[in-house]
């Protein structure tokens, strides 16, 4: 099983979750209880997963008619799929009729419970968009900086001696409060989670790179295989090709996102391309591949797209030519 869930809904979502908790799929038994293994806060999320099913009771929730059609859509989509025609997917061998019927209840099921837990639990956000930096305070007091084109989820009713769980996409600088029974803050990304207790550090969780700088404190890295890092003040670790690897880096140059500034040192104007499009979401072309592994040394401002190149095109090394979303960036001749 390849999939992140990154939240009990994404259990719920999932029907061969349910076949698993009603033990009516040997298969679906055997994949889940070796996820469960794997990792102790795989085993936590299924557990409450667990008692979110045996807790829901036949109650009336007031829906809007748009939630009725969406997951009346996904109710008939999911069982066309688990037709006759596109295979059982089932191992228990019955008649076709008791099997079509066996895996449209449990899909039923699935999202029935989906919709429920996202109704009844809706998962605040923090977002950004492109070019904004947005600093918030959690409910347990910890600060967290989200920079551009980024977003946060984070649990609600947090209490101390219970795990403080946030979901991560883009990037985010956070100062963990510690509380008075110790509880656990864990951030979860795409390749792995980062658990504390109280710290400050910075996270990137984006498509093409995952990494995280520690500033103060100590942390424990758990990839999603249960491999485990511990990192102290200073590490700057880096997630490649299913690994977590040490790096030597400058903090200033990692932190300086958050002061709206680009510090570089002998950086390739590649990386520089790759920035401007994180943060502004604009697609930036370079004239030639020598231009590419040129460097750039100094102190950029990344408040304003407009005043970042004009910078750019004050250390008299580059022309940049800008028509809408596209940018042209070439060398002085």
């Amino acid at each position: 099983m390849s999939k992140n869930y990154a939240g009990v809904e994404d259990l719920l979502c999932d029907e061969s979750f349910l076949l698993w908790y009603f033990k009516t799929d040997p298969r679906a038994i055997r994949q889940w209880e070796l996820w469960i293994a794997i990792n102790p806060d795989n085993l936590a999320r299924a557990e409450q997963a667990v008692e979110f099913l045996q807790s829901l009771q036949l109650e009336e929730i007031d829906v809007s008619s748009g939630q009725i059609t969406q997951a009346e859509n996904l109710l008939l989509e999911k069982i066309r799929q688990a037709s006759p025609a596109h295979g059982s997917g089932t191992s228990v061998i019955m008649p076709r009729r008791r099997r079509y019927m066996a895996a449209a209840s449990i899909i039923l099921l699935a999202a029935g419970a989906c919709i429920s837990y996202l109704l009844l639990t809706r998962s605040p956000e923090l977002r950004t968009t492109y070019g904004e930096v947005q600093e918030n305070r959690l409910p347990d007091g910890t600060d967290v900086v989200v920079n551009a084109d980024s977003k946060l989820i984070y649990s609600t009713g947090w209490k101390d001696g219970k795990d403080r769980e946030v979901w991560l996409k883009g990037e985010a600088f956070f100062h963990v409060t510690r509380t008075p029974l110790k509880s656990r803050f864990i951030v979860h990304t795409d390749h792995f989670d980062i658990i504390v207790t109280g710290t400050q550090f910075n996270v990137v969780n984006r498509e093409d790179k995952a990494n995280i700088m520690l500033k103060e404190g100590s942390v424990i890295l758990r990839t999603h295989e249960g491999r485990e890092l511990k990192m102290v003040p200073g590490d700057f670790v880096e997630y490649n090709t299913d690994r977590l690897e040490k790096k030597l880096v400058k903090n200033d140059s990692v932190l300086a996102w958050k002061e709206h500034k680009l510090i570089f040192d002998n950086t390739p104007v590649r990386e520089l391309v790759k920035i401007i499009h994180e943060h502004y979401g604009v697609t930036v072309q370079l004239t030639g591949d020598s231009l590419g592994e040129k460097t750039i040394s100094g102190i950029l401002p990344n408040d304003n797209l407009e005043v970042l190149l004009q910078a750019l095109e004050a250390t008299a090394d580059f022309e940049v030519v800008r028509e809408g979303n596209n940018i042209l960036i070439r060398q002085h001749s």
